[in-house]
């Protein structure tokens, strides 16, 4: 699938293939051209990913291609073992987490699963979650603090699920109190929007002593489709919605909202997913570093002090 504003990259690069191709069949020589034309891909790439819409933004962190947290927690480590149910209601399946070897340390990896097609999506109900999902990743985050090992979630979400049952099984409470236990967790918790990162459905488990974005991903209260129909009554208003929003890594960071950007391969993380795996990884490893320097007492006092000052301003 291409988005409207990878189009014209797409048609160079099936000139390049064909000229590839031409080059193979025949002894016609074309390596200068070849040359000139990937010269001209690359730079036309930079132009165009330097200068995306906000809303253009929210459509690549969409792109169905795009990594999932299952694609990177099996690239970031070696083993990984998945846990299952809430011990109360059911296994949430829009929400996955278990213990993962990265490079000899044991993490606890949670986060919320999109589906590739029709039939995953349902089981994974878009990635939303349902409180029995917010309840296990509290109680794979306990589990964690228990063994003391890290905590590094992965968030992916267009919101908690809104259905009915939802609400009836609570689930404003749940998310309310992963916030309250998340601020008091002893272990090193590192939260990361790889996705999309809407509301409290990405709230419920992104308190941490590092908040951190992907390059082309978005974390709001609220949808730019969602905000422009309460606004507007239609979705047609979207893109201003967006770039009203200020949702993006950049103005998250400029507004000190979250605490990094990882950088993605040129075109984003779905054009190259080793490579946006092993930024990501790295990024871990570096903040796992420097979070393991403090005292448990530091940690938490410095989380809260985090979250206590934003939105903090005076004239």
């Amino acid at each position: 699938m291409l988005l409207e504003f990878e189009k014209p990259i797409a048609e160079l690069e099936e000139k390049l293939a064909d000229m590839k191709k031409l080059a193979k069949d025949s002894d016609v020589d074309v390596s200068e051209a070849v040359d000139k034309l990937e010269k001209k891909i690359i730079d036309l790439k930079k132009e165009t990913f330097s200068n995306l819409t906000r809303w253009q933004r929210v459509q690549l962190s969409r792109h169905p291609e795009r990594p999932y947290t299952l694609d990177y927690i099996y690239d970031l480590c070696e083993d990984f073992v998945e846990l299952h149910g809430d011990r109360a209601v059911k296994d949430d399946k829009a929400m996955v987490g278990g213990f993962g070897d990265m490079d000899g340390e044991t993490v606890m990896f949670i986060g919320q699963q999109k589906g590739r097609n029709t039939k995953q999506r349902q089981v994974r109900n878009f990635g939303m979650a349902n409180p029995d999902g917010y309840r296990k990743a509290l109680r794979l985050m306990k589990l964690a603090e228990k063994f003391n090992k890290p905590i590094v979630t992965l968030i992916d979400t267009p919101g908690a699920f809104p259905g009915l049952e939802a609400e009836e099984r609570g689930q404003g409470e749940a998310i309310a109190r992963n916030l309250k236990e998340m601020f008091m967790l002893k272990v090193p918790v590192i939260c990361i929007i790889i996705g999309e990162g809407a509301s409290g459905g990405a709230l419920g488990i992104a308190i941490g002593d590092r908040v951190l974005m992907m390059e082309n991903t978005w974390y709001s209260v609220i949808s730019p489709e969602s905000c422009s129909s309460i606004l507007w009554r239609s979705w047609d208003y979207k893109e201003q919605a967006a770039e009203a929003l200020k949702l993006t890594a950049n103005d998250m960071l400029k507004n000190k909202l979250i605490d990094g950007i990882i950088k993605e391969p040129l075109g984003g993380a779905h054009n190259d997913m080793k490579a946006a795996s092993a930024e990501l990884k790295k990024e871990i490893k570096k903040q796992l570093k420097a979070l393991n320097k403090l005292s448990v007492e530091e940690r938490i006092d410095e989380r809260i002090q985090k979250f206590s000052d934003m939105g903090a301003f005076s004239e």
